[in-house]
């Protein structure tokens, strides 16, 4: 199905005023047809005028208002005749009715109110209008968070947030049964099919491009690159419901809370592990240059033992946790 953008159509002030010239004529000969002394004359104008009365308030019923980024998907008698875009005052055929399968919809997104009541703003009651008409407005889903195990099995919690619009109003309209549930549907499927790939946090021998070899990539460091990769998911599935995506945003991303817990000893071991392997790491590098430093100004000479109880003395002071007590040898250095 292919949207047809029906134009020419923006003379419904002409149409309105037409229609209560009419209207108003009517009335005026019915009034003069009752005020006739012959009645057989009178009745049948006075028939008459209520006749085109009657059809002048019928085709009133195709006089349609649409504000900016608004439209209307129109049908006569079950067959699609066209779409209506744009502001303006526009008169199609009263007829002709206007669908959209997803009015009375309600996501967790902008634009979806309940039962059209309204929406309550700063506290105050704001009547919103739930007509057939299709907005055509940059719209945001805000979809629920979901438990998916990561490549390595670990259950993650995960939201995302949509960023969407209408771009091809007949496909949105026929070639689905309801286009809001569909995307959160497709949304749903994307964001499983692509979170399945990552770990949560970067792991080994874990290929998540597809290139047979291992890389760093991760739900929580490539979050800009699992976005992106849903995106173009998302877009994908939904090119025949005529909507674009604009833009896919991770909202929410933790452990679930089952092993909320084990992970965090997990990550708290491995940062200690690496603080460790740092101050080891310049602890050797000070005890070499100690050393070097005691050779070069041939301040003292050492043999290995001595060395060796050096380099030991030194690694307690520099890798332990606590401040060193210092032991004053008054002695013989032997």
């Amino acid at each position: 199905m292919e949207e047809k953008v029906l134009t020419g159509k923006k003379h419904g002030m002409v149409a309105l005023l037409g229609l209560l010239v009419i209207m108003f004529g009517s009335i005026a000969l019915f009034i003069y047809a009752v005020s006739l002394d012959d009645e057989f004359v009178g009745v049948i104008l006075a028939a008459l005028m209520m006749i085109i009365f009657v059809i002048d308030i019928i085709a009133m019923a195709g006089l349609k208002i649409l504000r900016p980024q608004e439209a209307l998907v129109l049908t006569l008698f079950g067959k699609y005749i066209g779409t209506l875009k744009g502001p303006g005052f526009f008169y199609v055929n009263p007829f002709s009715s206007a669908i959209n399968p997803a009015r009375n919809t309600q996501l967790s997104q902008s634009g979806d109110v309940k039962n059209g009541d309204g929406i309550q703003i700063s506290g105050q009651s704001v009547k919103v209008d739930n007509s057939n008409k299709l907005s055509l407005k940059v719209m945001t889903l805000n979809n629920a968070r979901q438990k998916i195990n990561d490549v390595l099995g670990n259950p993650v919690e995960i939201g995302i947030a949509v960023t969407w619009r209408i771009v091809d109003t007949a496909k949105a309209v026929f070639n689905v049964d309801n286009y809001k549930e569909f995307l959160s549907l497709m949304c749903d499927t994307a964001l499983r099919d692509i979170v399945r790939i990552y770990p949560y946090d970067v792991a080994e021998n874990v290929d998540t491009t597809g290139d047979g070899k291992a890389d760093d990539g991760s739900l929580r460091g490539s979050s800009t690159v699992v976005a992106e990769r849903i995106k173009k998911k998302i877009q994908e599935s939904v090119d025949e419901a005529g909507i674009e995506i604009i833009d896919a945003r991770i909202t929410y991303l933790a452990y679930a809370p089952e092993i909320a817990a084990a992970m965090l000893q997990r990550q708290q071991a491995s940062a200690i592990i690496d603080a460790r392997k740092m101050i080891v790491d310049g602890a050797v590098g000070m005890v070499e240059m100690a050393l070097n430093k005691l050779k070069e100004e041939s301040i003292i000479e050492l043999d290995d033992e001595r060395k060796a109880a050096m380099v030991s003395n030194l690694l307690v002071v520099l890798c332990g946790n606590k401040d060193a007590q210092p032991i004053v040898n008054s002695g013989s250095l032997y």
